[in-house]
């Protein structure tokens, strides 16, 4: 499983900070689309598997940090929710069935290009 190096986004919400207040709206739409398009990935690549059937609708999205982060994974609240863990990381008798990554990994270069689209319009 491959990590994501979050340091450039850290970066960027340092450099957030300094932005003017009626810019982080762009931002934030930047980011609620980028989570979205994340979960729907992770559904997706959970999409028609017999034994899980409802794990799909489990995957959820909150925003954080006042809209410029997002946390995106399986609700354990929602039915099937719980086997986030079981999917997506394994356990000592089976291997991981989804990858977590996956989606993420996909969506990086679209994200990485619409946030420099809106940080050029304010240049």
């Amino acid at each position: 499983m491959s990590d994501v190096d979050m340091s450039q986004v850290d970066q960027l919400a340092r450099d957030l900070e300094a932005v003017p207040e009626e810019t982080l709206p762009k931002f934030k739409k930047v980011v609620a689309k980028g989570a979205v398009n994340v979960k729907n990935g992770m559904r997706a690549d959970a999409q028609g598997h017999p034994t899980f059937r409802h794990f799909p609708r489990s995957i959820t999205y909150d925003t954080t940090d006042q809209g410029l982060g997002a946390e995106i994974g399986p609700d354990k609240n929602l039915i099937q929710g719980a086997l986030g863990n079981l999917l997506f990381f394994g356990s000592s008798k089976n291997a991981p069935v989804l990858d977590i990554n996956g989606p993420l990994n996909k969506e990086a270069p679209r994200f990485a290009d619409a946030i420099a689209d809106v940080a050029e319009d304010i240049l």
